[in-house]
């Protein structure tokens, strides 16, 4: 296993934690006396206690230092490893995707994309001719295959406001986010290998994962409260993990969102372990308020940080247009890219490219955020009062998704049949997990306008699961 130069004094302090020479509670060197006393770095000192900090073994107290933690006992007792999965999942991509053609009159709060009445149908139609009246039969023509010069530039630009640094040579033009992530994969891992994933963690996802053949270990995630970089550390020192799969902005479905000291914490847990961490951050740019959150990328210097996105969540679904920064991976993923076939479409290029050089994106996602987050407090608003005491739900910061946790005895099979038969569609929680963790769980996509039939739809949802919640036994 690859060694650090923190090393050199957290080994001395743990030792001297177990012997029971420093105690619970009491503080330990500072920085500045560590970094005299070994030779190295403030970054490096402070990267051996966050190190510490992740094992437990230590605490931080803001503007005081670090501190022997006073749950030592308990902290350090190893957790039981979570299970390694098969990644063989139900086919349920029929909950998950619009059945708006069948003819049947439905209101669909289960597709995870922009709705027809919030794309900027216009601004892409326009800026769509634009570029073919300027571009002409050049865009008949092979692209290459990393994609166009210009809107690799275009995305490590922007990318560069919320202080996240791509080479614009080393990033891949996809064919959306869901080729972005096989690619990343690819790269790293073999069939048979296991993974780290978020539980629960988005549907597509882990129909790559199953095509590739790859074993899972779920990490759980709880809105509200930190991930166990306990268990996860314990996890890693015993079970050869191959890569880490992670939405850290406005996560689907739960819309969690990383703190820069959780995001920070998760890759220190991967450069210990020298293992590739795979960043989604298709929801990054959805947040409602604050500024636009930082990627883990944002704090990587090794390289061993993949992050990916697309626009299909922010401007439209059809646009079938994502990238890839490989980090150190770039070389295999290049080959893999090519060997998937040429590039994706010249005209989705131009088109992202031009958009990403003018205000017009920029615009169209001011006003796109400032529609979600009025959905957003209006569907919980309604599931307040019209679903049954006790469902938990959670406003959002960003993203474009609710997840709801009903009460322990809702008959949630009864409520998703009537609910599909009154034509309210839902995606169940145990679609996001190999797991029966989430059976009480469902997801509401709020991405489309809150129309007053829709209102009625919640309304009418609410009543089948005023009715659904069994007696208690």
């Amino acid at each position: 296993m690859k060694s650090y130069k923190y090393e050199i004094f957290t080994s001395v302090i743990e030792g001297l934690i177990t012997n029971g020479i420093y105690q619970r509670g009491d503080k330990l060197p500072s920085v500045r006396e560590i970094g005299q006393k070994y030779g190295i770095s403030i970054s490096t000192v402070q990267q051996g206690y966050e190190y510490l900090v992740i094992k437990g073994m230590v605490k931080s107290i803001s503007k005081s230092g670090y501190y022997v933690n006073e749950q030592q006992d308990a902290s350090t007792v190893p957790p039981s490893l979570p299970p390694v999965r098969d990644a063989v999942f139900k086919h349920n991509l029929h909950l998950t995707t619009s059945l708006r053609n069948t003819g049947k009159r439905l209101t669909e709060f289960n597709v995870a994309a922009p709705g027809d009445l919030f794309i900027p149908q216009k601004l892409l139609l326009r800026t769509m001719q634009q570029v073919i009246r300027e571009q002409g039969a050049g865009l008949l023509r092979y692209y290459p295959p990393n994609g166009s010069a210009k809107l690799r530039s275009s995305i490590a630009k922007r990318a560069g406001r919320y202080h996240t640094t791509f080479n614009p040579d080393e990033l891949l033009i996809t064919d959306g986010a869901l080729q972005a992530l096989f690619i990343a994969l690819s790269s790293v891992c073999q069939p048979g290998d296991i993974i780290a994933v978020e539980n629960p963690c988005i549907f597509s996802a882990l129909e790559v994962i199953r095509v590739l053949k790859l074993k899972v270990i779920e990490i759980p995630l709880i809105p509200g409260k930190e991930p166990d970089f306990n268990s996860l550390w314990n996890t890693f020192a015993k079970v050869n993990v191959r890569a880490i799969l992670v939405t850290p902005n406005f996560q689907n479905p739960t819309g969690l969102l990383f703190s820069d000291e959780q995001k920070k914490k998760l890759l220190s847990i991967a450069l210990h372990f020298d293992i590739p961490l795979i960043e989604n951050d298709i929801y990054g740019d959805l947040n409602f308020s604050k500024l636009r959150p930082s990627t883990i990328k944002s704090f990587d210097e090794s390289g061993l940080v993949m992050t990916y996105s697309s626009y299909s969540k922010t401007l439209a679904p059809g646009i079938r247009l994502g990238w890839l920064s490989a980090g150190k991976f770039f070389e295999k993923a290049e080959q893999i890219k090519f060997a998937l076939g040429s590039s994706v479409s010249p005209v989705f290029q131009e088109t992202i490219s031009k958009l990403l050089d003018s205000e017009s994106y920029d615009r169209h996602l001011r006003s796109f955020k400032l529609q979600l987050a009025k959905n957003a407090r209006h569907t919980v608003d309604l599931l307040s009062k019209y679903f049954p005491e006790g469902t938990q739900v959670l406003m959002p910061e960003g993203g474009i998704n609710l997840w709801i946790e009903m009460p322990a005895h809702t008959d949630m099979n009864r409520f998703y049949k009537e609910s599909e038969m009154t034509g309210i569609r839902f995606t169940p929680g145990s679609t996001f997990s190999f797991s029966t963790t989430y059976n009480q769980f469902f997801r509401l996509v709020f991405a489309d306008k809150l129309s007053d039939r829709k209102e009625d739809s919640l309304k009418q949802a609410g009543k089948i699961a005023q009715y659904s919640v069994l007696p208690f036994p």
